[in-house]
């Protein structure tokens, strides 16, 4: 099983999988692309580095019992998606909080509100294998449950369901 589990920074991709038990082994994309140097250039303006996709599917083949954590973990071959959201405006203060500029900060939370990354996750895999979870009012413990759930086969796929246009 290869379980992806997305969303724009802040969602509580990290913090949710770090707590959710399971057999299968948890790969913090991110910090692999940095430590590994798998990526092709460092955008300053953006505060990030740009991701090999392709670098990154090599360095993943053979490992068949994860679950990929990361923003960009829905480009990659995976069975399920689960993505993870958070209402904008707060998507927004948790940003700040975690030291991002009020421009990064605004940016993440409009591509939240517009459905970037769940649009992607339906796009490459289906809406058959894409999950999504709404963090904005639940503790860490509740989001990873749920994505035990998700992985036990006790939740339909659920893409859609999730509305913040309200904030534009």
């Amino acid at each position: 099983m290869r379980l992806a589990v997305t969303g724009t920074p802040g969602t509580g991709k990290t913090t949710a999988t770090d707590r959710v038990e399971t057999d299968l082994d948890v790969v913090h994309l991110n910090e692999l692309i940095r430590r590994e140097g798998l990526y092709t250039e460092v955008d300053e303006d953006r505060e990030s580095v740009v991701a090999d996709l392709d670098a990154v599917a090599t360095r993943l083949e053979g490992l068949d019992d994860i679950i990929v954590d990361s923003h960009l973990s829905h480009y990659l071959e995976v069975e399920d998606v689960v993505v993870l959201r958070c209402e904008p405006g707060e998507l927004e203060r948790r940003l700040r909080r975690r030291g991002a500029s009020a421009a990064k900060a605004a940016e993440n939370a409009e591509s939240e509100a517009l459905d970037v990354i769940l649009s992607e996750a339906v796009q490459g895999h289906g809406e058959d294998h894409v999950y999504e979870v709404d963090t904005t009012d639940r503790s860490p413990e509740e989001v990873a449950e749920e994505i035990e759930r998700i992985l036990q086969g006790d939740v339909r796929p659920s893409a859609g369901t999730v509305d913040f246009t309200g904030y534009l």
